[in-house]
C-alpha cells in the first residue's frame, strides 16, 4: 500500500487506500462485489460491519413471501441489500451517512439494482413514513458515539426496544442482525413476537444472529446454522421446549466422542443434541457427548476415544512423554488451555486431540482422541 500511495503522490491517497482495503476484504467475504472491479468500498468500520456474501445469500432464503416493496432501514455498505432487493419489485435503502448513501447509489447501479431507491433519513423517521412492506430490514449500528463496541439492544442505533410495535404493524416480516455476543434470551424477550431466531456461523465462526418478527409469533423456532465454504451447511431446528427435556448422562466416555458447532453452543440446543443423536451427555454443564455407536452427519466435530484417565501427576507425565505435541480443548475444566500448555510444556498441533473435561460425578478426566 505504502508504495501504491508513492506512485499516486497528489491524487487522493486516502480514498486508493480505502478502495485497496475494500477489495482485499471482498476478495474473501463478497467474491461477487470483488469481481466487479466498477464498485467502491467504505471506510473500515463500515467495512468491518457489514455481511459476508455467505450470511447475505442465506437471509435471502428466509424470505417468506416475495412481494412488492423491501425496506433496509440501516442500509449501511449495502451488501445484504443487494442480495435482499432483487427479490422484490421495489428496494428502498436508507442511512443517516451521506457518504455511504453516494457510495450505495453508485454501486447499485453497476450491480444492475436499477429499482432501488437511496434515501439518506434516518430509520425512525423513514419507518414513519413507510407504506407497509413485504420485509423490512435492519442491521443497528453496534458502537457508541465514543466508537466503543456496545452489545445490549438498547446501546445500539437505532434502538429497536423502541420500535418493535410499530416495525411489526409496517411489515409481513421484520428480519434484524445483531451481533453474536447478544444474550439470545433477553433479546427475545425485548424485542417480542419473535418468530424465528437463527444463529449463523461460517466455518465454525458464530457470525450473527437474526431476529424473525411477525404480528402472530409465538414460541420462537431456533435454527444453529453452519454454513459451508464449499457449499451446504450444517442445522438443527429445535423449539425452547424441547430444550427443556433433560439428556441422559454417561458413567465414563464411551467409544465416539461428540462436540457441537459453535452455532449450536450459542443456540443452547445442549439437550436437544444428546436427543436428536442419541447420544449421552458427559455432565450438565460439559456440552460434549458420547456413544458407543458412531453418529454419521453429527453437525460438529467427532472423534474415536483412544483413551481417557484422571490427570494425576503420574498420568499427565506419561502422556506428555508420549505425545508431546497435541490439539487441546477445554471444556468445564478448572484451568485453560494455555495454563495447561505451560504447566506441562505441551506444544501445539500434530495428529492428537486432548480434552480436558469433567464427567457427571464431577471426576476432571483427560481424554485422548482421534479426529474422523
Amino acid at each position: 500500500m505504502h508504495a501504491l500511495a508513492l506512485r499516486y503522490k497528489g491524487k487522493d491517497i486516502p480514498f486508493l487506500l480505502v478502495q485497496i482495503a475494500g477489495r482485499q476484504m471482498a476478495q474473501k467475504r463478497i467474491p461477487t462485489w470483488y469481481r466487479n472491479r466498477e464498485l467502491l468500498y467504505p471506510v473500515h468500520l463500515s467495512l468491518e460491519q457489514a455481511s459476508s456474501e455467505m450470511t447475505a445469500r442465506y437471509k435471502a432464503s428466509l424470505i417468506r413471501r416475495q412481494g412488492k416493496l423491501f425496506a433496509d432501514l440501516t442500509g449501511g455498505m449495502g451488501v445484504d441489500f443487494s442480495f435482499l432487493a432483487p427479490h422484490f419489485q421495489r428496494a428502498l435503502y436508507a442511512d443517516r451517512d451521506e457518504t455511504l448513501c453516494r457510495l450505495a447509489m453508485h454501486n447499485f447501479a453497476k450491480l444492475g439494482l436499477t429499482h432501488a431507491e437511496v434515501h439518506q433519513l434516518e430509520s425512525e423517521l423513514i419507518l414513519s413514513q413507510l407504506p407497509y412492506a413485504d420485509l423490512i430490514y435492519l442491521d443497528p449500528a453496534r458502537r457508541d458515539k465514543e466508537g466503543r463496541k456496545v452489545i445490549r439492544i438498547e446501546d445500539c442505533s437505532p434502538d429497536l426496544s423502541q420500535l418493535t410495535v410499530q416495525l411489526r404493524e409496517k411489515a409481513e416480516q421484520v428480519m434484524i442482525k445483531y451481533s453474536p455476543m447478544l444474550d439470545i434470551s433477553l433479546a427475545v424477550k425485548t424485542l417480542g413476537r419473535v418468530s424465528e431466531l437463527h444463529v449463523v456461523s461460517v466455518e465454525n465462526e458464530c457470525k450473527e444472529l437474526l431476529f424473525l418478527l411477525s404480528k402472530d409469533a409465538g414460541t420462537p423456532l431456533i435454527h444453529a446454522v453452519n454454513l459451508k465454504k464449499e457449499g451446504g451447511s450444517e442445522q438443527l431446528h429445535f423449539s425452547p421446549a424441547e430444550e427443556k427435556n433433560e439428556a441422559a448422562y454417561c458413567v465414563a466416555p464411551d467409544r465416539y466422542l461428540y462436540e457441537p458447532n459453535s452455532s449450536i453452543l450459542k443456540a443452547g440446543a445442549f439437550n436437544v443434541t444428546a436427543h436428536r443423536f442419541s447420544l449421552h451427555k458427559l455432565h450438565k454443564h460439559t456440552h460434549l457427548y458420547t456413544s458407543s455407536r458412531l453418529v454419521k452427519n453429527f453437525p460438529g466435530r467427532t472423534f474415536q476415544v483412544e483413551e481417557w484417565f484422571l490427570p494425576d501427576r503420574k498420568q499427565i507425565r506419561q502422556f506428555v512423554k508420549t505425545f508431546p505435541q497435541t490439539n487441546i480443548t477445554v471444556r468445564n475444566y478448572p484451568h485453560t488451555v494455555s495454563e495447561i500448555r505451560n504447566r506441562w510444556r505441551l506444544q501445539e498441533g500434530g495428529d492428537h486431540y486432548l480434552f480436558a473435561t469433567t464427567l457427571a460425578d464431577g471426576q476432571k478426566v483427560w481424554i485422548r482422541c482421534r479426529k474422523l
